[in-house]
């Protein structure tokens, strides 16, 4: 036998004994579980962990097996808090439940609101996602339209979260937190550009073009390689650029804006096709005040914040990974209060009945700092 070999033999028997030990260990979580269960006790006890860690880690005889073994106990006890969530759920202890099951998500008659004007692509995913019955009703701005349904004025927004060309629309994330309105379904809208100008204008006419940051971003790379030269201009949203052009007539002027826009304000077409990726979408959220979820919801979107230390965002995502939940995106933001800290948004697939949402939920409750349920749809 070689050295080699002697020495990879020798791990291996260790490692059977690590293993052996493990469930050794996690044996005696159950019985700390059951205890915590009778008694209501809770799982995590952030304090006594960190004086565990210290004295475990102090038992080591260098500083990288000091850093090793601080690691290594992390690990356990996050495992070993896992296995807690897990009992404390098949024993029938779970969270608040205050979001109502429902078999379909009931609009007929709805009152929605969405941000900008007829010809918007909000005004086009309203229509993809509700049915005709509907009062819709428009505003200028998205913290508008949350208002309206917090305040009971609109059952529902339709609202833009993410394009597949310019990512996340950032400012939706923070009005998710400011009101306490919830998600309870999406619809996703191909996004087909056009470039609109005054009837009997050309391009050549073209100096400036109005469209929403987004739709300009989507779009930056036809402008920058085909009119570089063109002044290019901010407004709230693309059906509004549609709008500003046909009211004030300038030959000059285009908006980037979709084709039932064109249509409702009578522009001509200057370009179709090729402004922006072929496959470009946006995702749009329907949001409504009452805390509600279909029997059928696949997503769920939450947003917490975590301690100021090393690994805890770790810790946090592990709760997903252990639990077999698929995270679809993560978003960060800063909070405003903490300079240089931030909250997480994420999506991840689960349903609010499934007992591994619940364990992973009970986990971030207990770990995580302000967590927030925004939706299940």
């Amino acid at each position: 036998m070689s050295e080699l070999d002697h020495y990879r033999e020798e791990i291996d028997k260790t490692d059977k004994e690590i293993v052996r030990l493990f469930e050794e260990r996690m044996k005696l979580v159950e019985g700390v579980a059951d205890y915590k269960i009778k008694s209501g006790k809770e799982v995590f006890d952030g304090k006594r962990e960190q004086e565990k860690l210290h004295n475990l880690s102090g038992l080591a005889h260098s500083e990288f097996n000091r850093r090793g073994v601080r690691e290594l106990f992390e690990q356990l006890m996050a495992i070993s808090r896992k296995r807690q969530y897990q009992l404390l759920t098949e024993n029938g202890i779970t969270l608040p439940a205050d979001y109502a099951l429902m078999d379909h998500l009931y609009f007929h008659n709805a009152r929605v609101v969405f941000q900008g004007v007829y010809g918007a692509y909000s005004f086009e995913a309203m229509k993809e996602f509700f049915d005709d019955t509907i009062e819709s009703t428009h505003v200028k701005t998205w913290k508008e339209a949350m208002e309206l349904v917090t305040n009971g004025e609109a059952d529902f927004a339709v609202l833009p979260i993410e394009n597949s060309t310019a990512g996340s629309v950032s400012d939706i994330y923070d009005l998710l937190l400011e009101y306490n309105n919830y998600i309870v379904g999406e619809q996703v809208l191909k996004i087909d550009h056009m470039l609109m100008g005054l009837p009997g204008a050309t391009i050549d006419d073209i100096d400036v073009v109005y469209s929403h940051p987004q739709g300009l971003a989507q779009c930056r790379e036809y402008l920058q390689s085909e009119h570089p030269d063109w002044k290019q201009q901010n407004v709230l949203n693309t059906a509004m650029a549609a709008e500003k052009v046909a009211r004030e007539g300038l030959k000059n002027q285009a908006a980037i804006a979709s084709r039932s826009a064109a249509e409702y304000f009578g522009l001509q077409i200057l370009k179709e096709g090729g402004l922006s990726k072929e496959k470009n979408s946006t995702r749009f959220i329907i949001i409504s005040h009452s805390r509600r979820f279909v029997r059928t919801a696949q997503k769920m979107s939450v947003c917490f914040g975590v301690p100021h230390a090393c690994g805890t965002l770790y810790n946090m995502l592990s709760h997903f990974i252990y639990n077999g939940l698929n995270m679809y995106k993560i978003e960060s933001r800063p909070i405003p209060e903490k300079p240089f800290e931030y909250r997480f948004f994420i999506d991840f697939e689960g349903n609010l009945s499934d007992p591994a949402v619940k364990n992973a939920l009970r986990g971030l409750e207990a770990e995580a700092v302000g967590l927030r349920l925004l939706g299940n749809y």
